[in-house]
């Protein structure tokens, strides 16, 4: 589910991750791509999505299409279908949880509704009023620490993991414990605490979303952790339909 799905090379590293995680799997991959602004209302989310196994936004700038895949995002957690979200996929899967479960009606973010009553996704404050993009993003590797008890967790098997970045818009602190008492599981932090590296559903068979770019590290004969538990995910669904 993307805004690019017409330009062949856009999301060709997450193509080929998908790939990789049904090798690992075993499984063959039907790709089924979904141009986000076609998306308009949760009848159309229904309608497009239902014979899908799993979900996957990718990452991206703009506001065009965001609506498509914060529906995407709310038919996935409602109907238990696996997703996975990546930098733009995991914003709007924090919006969509902040708006229709935590009640904090308009929520969005400031990159896409700069006068919405709720950011919970916005620009670092000492980003604020730059406009040097490359210098103000988060470029390149970081460490992350996972906290135990979640998909994401379970997929690298590990509590500290290093990954590449490349964002400028965070969930906004402001938010964070309002969010985690609506129940959304903040699955990662960067190794300071003070930025969310990851999310996950509570209560969900596979429900996740990260900033960074793991499609960036994934290879045919080493895929990375994340595809292959998304892809296994789908991949139980699919089964339970047959």
């Amino acid at each position: 589910m993307g805004k690019y799905i017409n330009l062949d090379d856009s999301y060709k590293s997450v193509y080929e991750a998908l790939r990789h995680g049904g090798i690992s799997r075993n499984v063959k991959v039907e790709l089924v791509r979904v141009d986000s602004e076609e998306i308009d209302s949760p009848a159309a989310a229904d309608e497009r999505l239902a014979s899908a196994d799993g979900v996957l936004v990718p990452g991206g700038f703009g506001s065009r299409g965001i609506e498509g895949m914060i529906l995407a995002a709310g038919y996935a957690r409602e109907s238990g279908t696996p997703y996975f979200g990546i930098c733009l996929g995991m914003q709007v899967m924090v919006i969509e949880y902040a708006r229709n479960v935590c009640g904090l009606s308009g929520a969005d973010s400031t990159e896409f509704a700069p006068d919405t009553p709720h950011p919970v996704i916005s620009l670092l404050e000492e980003q604020v009023g730059l406009t040097d993009f490359g210098g103000t993003m988060r470029l390149g590797w970081g460490e992350t620490v996972l906290l135990p008890g979640n998909v994401v967790f379970e997929a690298y098997g590990s509590g500290k993991i290093g990954e590449r970045h490349r964002h400028r818009y965070e969930v906004s602190n402001a938010y964070r414990e309002e969010l985690m008492r609506g129940g959304l599981i903040l699955a990662g932090t960067t190794a300071d605490g003070t930025l969310v590296e990851s999310v996950s559903w509570p209560d969900h068979r596979w429900g996740a979303g990260v900033q960074f770019h793991p499609e960036f590290t994934s290879k045919p004969l080493r895929p990375h952790p994340l595809f292959a538990g998304f892809i296994g995910a789908a991949g139980d669904r699919s089964a339970k339909r047959e």
